[in-house]
């Protein structure tokens, strides 16, 4: 059962990364006697280099006040799961590294990682110091952590205010009806060429990232359960009525560009909504900070939560977000277990977590972080959400094909959708019914 369970998680994780779909060359493991640790980090801001001038002066820190050397690299997003993947399979890779939170279960199921049981957890100052939604999202129900969290962040609503003053909206949206007709209201043709040049929503409709979790929220807002333990749920009327509503904001809704259905970089998307051309966006909290540096401060756009269903379904779950974040973990393989252990505590303590998450504009994972930069209406947003609207995605080895078979999907029916051909609810079920047997064959 072991055995087949890691298979199955390679293979997910295989998947997934062979779609490019992204969370969000080997190195090598410290060599015995050699305090020198590897550690992989994600692409966190706009540039390796600019994640480079943020990190080294931190970890310049923690080798003068441990002796432990640490070789940094950082890795793109894009290519973060296929380096890892690779190290799994040689057994060559990093001391420390970042990871997807979503991905945490599924690669557990390799048995790659370090499990942070009882004593290991102690050395970091045990469970408690945790925000308990992130550490949901650190392996599988049930088991030691695989990894713990770093920064955590949700989803929500950033609007341009300005965009709204024009129309005369007073108030964000707070359910999906009102936020289509929000969306309508501000999407105009400004320069009376006779074409729309300013959209109600701007969207990444070629990243099968940002679509299958949109699926899951949309999905588990209309009752959906994704899963019924490893059985794949994707043809469920929920998920099917997901699906819809989000391929219905491009095609039937007329609230998105259709080139949107080609974007896959949140830069673009960050840009239009930036300059006008996209009233509204959906994206994870982090965006508030990012934002700056496109010249938009509070007094331009505002925040709210992820909007929910006018008639929520029978036991339907009404959730603005899954728990998103960026975890740490330490490689089995390492010939250093204490310095990567040092490391992840040094990376997890109060005060780099207020550094850190400060310059990334995301949440610390710890309850003892504590700082005014984590007050403001962007953050208090995804605290609220991940308080009483977030669940994390499922803790389980499937997962991964979860985002890569039913992202793959959406983003080719948001392509036809975009050339006025959406694709019916019976369409949409007969390819989640296709997806189900794909993960159930193991392929």
């Amino acid at each position: 059962m072991q055995r087949r369970t890691r298979a199955v998680a390679l293979a997910a994780a295989a998947t997934l990364a062979g779609a490019g779909v992204t969370a969000c060359g080997g190195g090598s493991g410290s060599a015995s006697g050699d305090k020198t640790i590897t550690y992989w980090a994600t692409n966190q801001s706009t540039s390796l280099d600019a994640d480079k001038k943020i990190l080294q002066p931190e970890i310049d820190k923690f080798t003068k006040q441990t002796g432990v050397k640490v070789k940094l690299e950082v890795i793109p997003s894009a290519d973060l799961l296929n380096r890892i993947l690779a190290a799994t399979t040689s057994g060559k890779g990093p001391d420390v590294l970042n990871i997807g939170n979503t991905w945490s279960a599924s690669l557990q199921a390799t048995g790659a990682f370090v499990d942070w049981d009882k004593e290991l957890m102690a050395k970091v100052g045990g469970e408690s110091r945790f925000l308990p939604a992130a550490l949901k999202s650190t392996g599988a129900t049930g088991q030691d952590p695989a990894s713990l969290p770093l920064y955590t962040s949700a989803y929500e609503l950033f609007y341009n205010k300005k965009l709204f003053e024009a129309a005369k909206i007073s108030s964000p949206p707070k359910s999906w009806n009102e936020f289509v007709s929000t969306a309508r209201k501000l999407t105009k043709d400004t320069d009376g060429d006779g074409k729309a040049d300013q959209w109600g929503l701007g969207l990444q409709g070629a990243s099968p990232s940002f679509a299958a979790h949109f699926a899951f929220i949309l999905g588990t807002q209309h009752g959906a359960k994704v899963f019924s333990d490893h059985t794949p749920k994707f043809d469920e009327a929920g998920m099917v009525d997901g699906i819809d509503q989000w391929l219905s904001w491009i095609g039937k809704d007329g609230i998105v560009n259709p080139s949107d259905a080609e974007t896959t970089d949140k830069v673009a998307l960050l840009k239009n909504f930036a300059s006008g051309k996209a009233g509204m966006i959906l994206a994870q909290s982090s965006t508030g900070l990012t934002l700056g540096q496109y010249d938009m401060t509070t007094d331009d756009y505002g925040v709210a939560p992820v909007p929910a269903q006018d008639s929520p379904a029978a036991g339907a779950k009404d959730i603005g977000s899954f728990v998103g974040g960026i975890n740490v973990a330490i490689f089995r393989n390492t010939g250093n277990l204490d310095g990567a252990t040092q490391f992840v505590k040094f990376l997890t303590s109060a005060k780099e977590q207020v550094i850190l998450n400060k310059v990334y504009g995301t949440m610390p994972s710890v309850t003892d972080a504590k700082d005014p930069a984590f007050d403001t209406p962007t953050l208090a947003v995804a605290r609220e959400t991940l308080t009483s609207r977030a669940v994390p995605l499922p803790q389980i080895a499937e997962e991964a094909q979860f985002e890569t078979l039913v992202g793959q999907a959406m983003s080719s029916f948001a392509a036809q959708t975009a050339t006025g051909k959406q694709p019916g609810k019976a369409r949409i079920k007969s390819e989640m019914a296709a997806a189900n047997q794909k993960l159930e064959a193991g392929s």
